[in-house]
């Protein structure tokens, strides 16, 4: 996988991740920001909605009128597909890993 893969796998996790907190937020460019501090803000972002579908569910089964069994599910299932996304992105960055450091010079 080649370094563009790269910042174009973590644009599309960026916005992935936007879309699912309904948020829009200002577009910055990995380049600028440097791989290490896209990687930072999108495991910051999983982190986010984990908490955000933790609270609702604990707000939903102390019998909060505020939030309904669909609200709980939908902020899970975001959740739980932008942590498999994280665990997909981590397998990709560790195999290219291995095989740079498996290279002969």
């Amino acid at each position: 996988m080649t370094s563009q893969a790269f910042v174009d796998a973590l644009q599309q996790l960026s916005s992935l991740a936007e879309q699912a907190q309904g948020v829009a937020a200002s577009r910055v460019s990995p380049v600028a920001a440097g791989f290490s501090g896209e990687l930072e803000a999108s495991l910051e972002r999983i982190n986010q909605l984990q908490q955000t579908a933790s609270s609702r569910a604990n707000a939903f089964q102390a019998g909060s009128d505020e939030v309904s069994l669909s609200d709980v599910m939908a902020d899970s299932q975001k959740a739980s597909v932008a942590f498999q996304m994280g665990v997909q992105v981590r397998n990709r960055l560790l195999t290219a890993y291995k095989d740079v450091m498996g290279m002969q010079v």
